[in-house]
């Protein structure tokens, strides 16, 4: 009902004008370092939805993209898209709500302290070792399905985990600049997080494919896995720490071939 009352009026209305005949907003971002805006919306038959404006055209080129990630990908920790319309102010994408907390959340007048004991980064670290394990294999395992279906990460970061700690449930989101691959670098380098980004993501015209994926899930692994944000904390075993090392090394020819291979001799270091 929601979904066909935005499409009756889409066309020529302002996204504010839609959403207040579509149900009451109770959450909005519009501060997003992406330059998109955001809002949680709760329908009059009680259901929540996450909705996502791009009014520039590489928004909306990304937000296009995402959906054609979306219909090639199943996987339950990544939330899909399951809507999408065209309104007065761009392109606008629909998911399911999902309640969390996103692990690393800039604003475009703020970065904030991942160390402040409430931050949920330092919060996430704080847990025991086994529920991080858990979720961050979670992350893994997602990716296996992207790469499966032929696609590359790009602009991955903790920015993109949504974990709630009240299920200890973990969730990919913001998946807008994951392109089918390989490709190779079109400017100076692509978008992303500089904790995360590989050396050929940073070189123009240099290849990208799953092993640029690779490096950053072992950056994940490396920054999550940690007590603390200086990598001087490490909390895993010796052998985990030999298989991120593996995965980040800067020559791509010699880290983990794909991220299967990466998740299974992260399972072979754990802990027996």
């Amino acid at each position: 009902m929601v979904f066909a009352l935005l499409d009756l009026y889409s066309s020529v209305e302002h996204l504010s004008a839609l959403l207040a005949k579509a149900g009451k907003v109770f959450a909005a971002f519009d501060a997003q370092d992406s330059g998109c805006w955001s809002a949680g919306v709760e329908a009059d038959d009680g259901q929540r939805w996450f909705v996502k404006l791009a009014g520039t055209s590489a928004g909306e080129s990304a937000m296009r993209r995402v959906q054609e990630l979306h219909r090639q990908v199943r996987h339950p920790s990544i939330i899909p898209v399951v809507h999408s319309f065209a309104c007065a102010d761009g392109l606008v994408n629909i998911y399911p709500w999902a309640d969390g907390d996103v692990l690393y959340h800039p604003t475009t007048d703020a970065r904030p302290d991942r160390t402040l004991a409430t931050h949920p980064m330092a919060c996430f670290r704080s847990l025991p070792l086994p529920r991080v394990e858990t979720a961050l294999d979670t992350v893994l395992d997602a990716h296996q399905a992207i790469c499966a279906a032929g696609w590359v990460a790009v602009d991955f970061y903790d920015g993109c985990l949504l974990y709630d700690f009240g299920t200890h449930v973990m969730r990919l989101i913001d998946l807008d600049e994951y392109r089918p691959g390989p490709f190779t670098v079109p400017g100076d380098r692509l978008p992303g997080s500089s904790r995360y980004l590989a050396p050929e993501e940073r070189r123009h015209g240099a290849l990208v494919d799953e092993r640029t994926t690779v490096h950053a899930l072992g950056r994940m692994l490396r920054l999550l896995m940690d007590g603390g944000d200086m990598e001087a904390d490490w909390r895993g075993t010796p052998a985990q720490l030999a298989v991120v090392t593996r995965a980040t090394d800067p020559d791509p020819s010699r880290r983990q071939p794909t991220v299967s291979a990466l998740r299974e001799t992260w399972h072979g270091a754990g802990r027996a």
